[in-house]
């Protein structure tokens, strides 16, 4: 099969140019920068978050009782003005006093605190549990000892809850009274306490950040506002950077020699630990025939996609956690396009003219992707549709069973630096939401959270690989990549992001 990205892209470059012509863009002044985003604000509860637009902005407009250190994994006080850990599994915080929630929803208490927090033990007000409940799992309860004061009792020792839970978007400290009083309008508002206020959301088009005037932390917004523009194609956001109309976008790999050309720019250049994997759903049809899954698995020509869909720029991936990651399983089998397996095993199911359908987000990589697996699966006598969603229809399959049809999907998710926040979405408590491959695994289940309340690190290690190798034996995924991120900004801006390169950190946000 021999298509590339540039060949893919011949057919539309005359419509790459017409959306500049959509955007309206106010020119970049060097007091407000206006940044690029590939994706919408989905839904604003911490708990329910879709992705990383939301959980970029809300560690920007909420405290955390700790906050990560600008660009690093490490983090200092934020709304605690200081947490003891008095065992294993108990910790006492005092938080900082006169912390005020914006939307004069008052101070911020250790309510707040405990509020929040039994989101994740207790569900919403519903009970419904929330999307995110595995980040803060080790939690058992939260104890109200004072106005500012309280204890976090856990119910095992935890490596995980304070990097991927505390730290991050799950931690995000909202109001009591706020929650209580908007309902499910949570999901639009966001009300916090942190360097920046959300001042503008006008879906599908655009935000903006503000600075927040009464921010009593040590971490205030070196800018006045930050626009993020809703531009789904790094095409078009990145013709948008070379006109000016933005300072800061992500691009493509094919790009990267125009990129280096361009004045006045920076180009950064970011390995990936994040994965895009092709599921297949183990309930649905035919593909509950693991040998039909097998098949698939030998028939897909994954360098070919790395190649056609990618440039040739990133690396491929062979299983789940990345490379550089606790738990990265380096002997994973690597699955190289082997027709003659695929057919044979085919024979032994005895189906033929078989059909299904591959969803996948309406961008020009994921469509290559698609079309590349579309003609391999041909190949051996098996007809894919494609099914090309927008991102806000797409990511929505992850809430109410809506996922329960999906045959083949492409997913690309991001990951966090523990391996149990990428292993948690397989499991069968997630299936409905975000296990779109229905796999159920009473084993993965069990050392998932043996995992969890593992803090030796050889033990925690050798339990993500076999993790992986349960994932491998079910054939309900082809790993793709972990992904290589690729910005421009202009020289006077400073952006700062975690190592990962996908999670952003707009309170730090800075002039060059």
């Amino acid at each position: 099969m021999k298509l590339d990205r540039r060949t893919f892209l011949a057919g539309s470059s005359a419509l790459a140019m017409l959306p500049l012509a959509r955007f309206a863009f106010a020119a970049a002044t060097r007091e407000n920068p206006i940044i690029a985003l590939d994706a919408d604000i989905g839904n604003l509860d911490p708990g329910n978050r879709v992705g990383t637009t939301e959980g970029n902005i809300i560690r920007s407009v909420c405290q955390t009782l700790v906050r990560f250190e600008p660009g690093k994994t490490s983090w200092t006080n934020d709304a605690a003005k200081e947490i003891k850990q008095i065992s294993d599994t108990e910790f006492e915080f005092e938080l900082n006093p006169g912390q005020m929630f914006t939307g004069g929803y008052g101070e911020m208490t250790a309510e707040d605190v405990k509020f929040t927090y039994d989101r994740y033990i207790n569900g919403d007000k519903n009970g419904k549990k929330l999307a995110y409940a595995e980040d803060l799992e080790a939690l058992k309860s939260v104890e109200v000892t004072g106005k500012y004061t309280g204890k976090l009792v856990l119910k095992h020792p935890s490596a995980a809850l304070w990097l991927i839970g505390i730290c991050d978007a799950s931690g995000a400290i909202l109001s009591k009274k706020a929650v209580e009083e908007l309902g499910d309008k949570i999901a639009t508002t966001l009300v916090g306490s942190g360097p920046m206020i959300l001042k503008e959301w006008r879906p599908k088009e655009q935000f903006v950040l503000a600075a927040n005037p009464d921010y009593k932390g040590p971490y205030k917004a070196h800018f006045q506002e930050i626009t993020g523009k809703i531009i789904a194609e790094h095409k078009t956001s990145f013709l948008s950077y070379q006109a000016r109309e933005l300072d800061f976008t992500a691009f493509d790999a094919d790009q990267l020699d125009t990129a280096k050309g361009l004045p006045d720019t920076k180009v950064i250049d970011i390995p990936g630990i994040d994965y895009t994997w092709i599921g297949m759903n183990v309930e649905k049809g035919e593909l509950a025939d693991i040998k039909v899954r097998q098949a698939i698995r030998w028939a897909i020509d994954v360098d070919a996609i790395i190649q056609g869909a990618y440039s040739g720029a990133t690396s491929r991936a062979k299983t789940l956690l990345a490379p550089g990651l606790l738990g990265n399983w380096a002997d994973a089998p690597l699955y190289n396009r082997d027709v003659a397996k695929a057919q044979a095993l085919l024979a032994e199911t005895g189906k033929t003219g078989l059909t299904f359908s591959f969803t996948c987000l309406n961008d020009a990589t994921s469509l290559a992707v698609a079309q590349i697996a579309q003609a391999n699966l041909a190949e051996v006598g098996i007809t894919l549709n494609i099914n090309a969603m927008d991102s806000g229809a797409y990511w929505a399959l992850g809430a109410g069973d809506a996922s329960k049809d999906l045959e083949l999907s492409l997913i690309p998710y991001t990951s966090k630096f523990d391996p149990s926040f990428q292993t948690q979405w397989f499991l069968a408590s997630q299936i409905g939401l975000w296990n779109w491959q229905r796999w159920n695994s009473p084993e993965f289940d069990k050392l998932h959270r043996e995992g969890l309340e593992t803090l030796d690190r050889a033990k925690r290690e050798a339990i993500y690989i076999k993790m992986q190798q349960l994932l491998d034996e079910s054939a309900s995924c082809i790993w793709i990549t972990h992904g290589r991120n690729f910005f421009v900004n202009a020289a006077w801006l400073k952006p700062m992001f975690l190592p990962n390169g996908k999670d952003w950190q707009f309170e730090f946000f800075d002039k060059a």
